[in-house]
């Protein structure tokens, strides 16, 4: 009986929401659609059993002039550096409007495994004003996590970011989880020399592209961001050794086909990365230090190429 009783209550609550006037959404690992109630599809223009990825979701809508508000020149730009900050939070809370007029409070509640669950309600009703003071707020928190240069999030972000993935977590046991994830510190490789060579503007240009490119391989569970300089850092939560050196692979890949300059086709660039495990209670500061001795070691042994702390166990 009881099977039956949750299949009722699972049928009813699909019927509410389908009906309920907030806009509800959940989105899988991948950052695709996998749900969408009547009221965020009107809003966000998506058809019934359509399952678009987020960024190509946000991409049509904006050249349609529908959907979100996105005042920027460059789209792209905005993509990569909002898809950078997404889903990194466990919960968020955020304003925005649509075309239409409304004026939306949303929510975004993470699991570890990268589904998340969006919820919007509509706050039209709140004085102008009291809008600008919002959208200020938000703007001057979303600067202080961003990097100018490249639009990915910048360090007090990801060392932010770092601290939580290390904050001991106890088990139903009372036990303190260990092993919590891994963290890999990346830089361009020869950049001195590029600058000197080629100039500020081509340096800025291979810094942008660097982001962009690593972005496009960053899982959504993952964190990204410049630290200073040519140096960047990767948080890679709940992933083995093995498989963060995978995922550093076949950024090193990306990175050694990439064109950054246009009119300078035979110009590319390589970059060098550590890798050091993370666990937890570990103090930022210690894994910092080990990841960044393993990219050292990966500098020495001639550069283009990923080294693993030493204290890394792979079995």
């Amino acid at each position: 009986m009881k099977a039956l009783d949750d299949d009722k209550t699972m049928l009813q609550a699909a019927r509410l929401m389908e009906a309920a006037g907030v806009c509800v959404a959940v989105y899988d690992d991948e950052d695709r659609l996998r749900y969408a109630n009547r009221a965020f599809r009107v809003a966000w223009f998506v058809d019934e059993g359509e399952h678009p990825l987020w960024p190509d979701l946000m991409r049509r809508n904006f050249h349609a002039r529908r959907g979100t508000v996105i005042k920027v020149a460059d789209f792209e730009a905005w993509l990569v550096s909002t898809v950078s900050r997404r889903g990194k939070a466990g919960f968020r809370a955020f304003e925005t409007d649509l075309h239409d007029g409304r004026w939306l409070w949303m929510t975004e509640t993470m699991q570890d495994d990268g589904w998340m669950l969006c919820v919007a309600s509509d706050i039209t009703s709140i004085r102008p004003d009291e809008r600008a003071l919002r959208q200020d707020r938000d703007e001057a928190i979303r600067v202080s996590q961003t990097d100018e240069l490249t639009g990915i999030p910048s360090r007090r972000f990801v060392m932010a970011k770092l601290n939580d993935l290390l904050a001991a977590q106890a088990d139903d046991n009372g036990r303190i989880s260990r092993h919590v994830g891994c963290i890999a510190v990346l830089d361009i490789d020869n950049f001195k020399y590029i600058n000197d060579r080629f100039g500020h503007l081509v340096g800025d240009a291979v810094l942008r592209d660097f982001a962009a490119t690593l972005q496009g391989h960053v899982r959504k569970t993952d964190v990204l961001g410049r630290v200073g300089g040519e140096e960047f850092v990767l948080i890679l939560p709940n992933t083995a050794a093995g498989d963060a050196e995978a995922i550093v692979s076949r950024m090193l890949d990306a990175v050694r086909i990439s064109r950054p300059v246009p009119d300078q086709l035979s110009f590319r660039y390589t970059f060098s990365a550590g890798i050091a495990s993370a666990e937890g209670g570990e103090k930022a500061d210690e894994i910092y230090r080990r990841a960044d001795l393993a990219l050292y070691a990966a500098k020495m042994r001639g550069r283009n190429q990923i080294s693993l702390d030493p204290a890394i166990r792979l079995d």
